[in-house]
């Protein structure tokens, strides 16, 4: 994945993940797995709630979704089944 950030930079595009982690957990998961972009942590679950990724904050972790917002914060692609292999390639797809 890594060796991807300069393709994605150059479409001019900034990637951010999401979990429902505390911020020691999100830091030790990038050192382990290499993990090139910023892990925001939602501890509270109201991101991952409004985004769809839970259904209320009894969910023990976020669904697997995926969206493309715009400057403007316009939600522009939604991928509610995110296969964490693949998805860099089907974005940089669709968005050409």
């Amino acid at each position: 994945m890594r060796d991807r950030v300069d393709e994605v930079k150059a479409k001019g595009l900034t990637v951010l993940g999401v979990s429902f982690d505390s911020v020691e957990d999100n830091r030790a998961f990038a050192e382990k797995f290499d993990f090139p972009y910023p892990l925001l942590c939602d501890t509270d679950k109201a991101l991952g709630i409004a985004y769809g990724a839970a259904d209320d904050a009894s969910a023990g972790y976020a669904k697997r979704i995926s969206y493309v917002i715009d400057e403007e914060g316009v939600i522009l692609l939604a991928y509610p089944k995110v296969d964490p292999k693949t998805h860099l390639d089907e974005i940089l797809k669709d968005l050409g």
